[in-house]
């Protein structure tokens, strides 16, 4: 699926440059971001834990629980992003079903790495 051709008409976007941060471990968390452009890096404290590029996604866990986000994100280059809030999320699920499926592979395989490190 290319989330990228799915989100490009996104109504909210946001432009980060390089170095920017996307948010902060411990923020609070209402939207999930499609990388249109660029590359992001996650983080916890200062470990890399995973680079995202353009067509990937991140933050999603902030439309599945409310707790506070895991993790810090920054961007590598300059990046748009599309920001995905609730609402947009569910429509999407509605519209394209393989969106969700997608959704729950990358966290899975998140999860996995995870489990891997430890």
């Amino acid at each position: 699926m290319d989330l990228v051709r799915l989100f490009e008409r996104s109504p909210a976007i946001l432009e980060v440059g390089v170095g920017d941060t996307v948010f902060s471990q411990g923020d609070r968390g209402k939207a999930m971001y499609v990388i249109l452009e660029g590359t992001v890096e996650i983080r916890i404290g200062d470990k890399s834990l995973e680079t995202v590029d353009a067509g990937g996604f991140f933050g999603e866990m902030a439309l599945i629980d409310s707790d506070r986000r895991s993790a810090t994100v920054v961007a590598q280059t300059n990046c748009r992003l599309a920001v995905v809030n609730e609402e947009r999320f569910l429509s999407g699920v509605q519209q394209t079903p393989t969106f969700a499926l997608q959704v729950m592979r990358i966290l899975v395989r998140r999860l996995r790495q995870m489990d891997r490190r430890i």
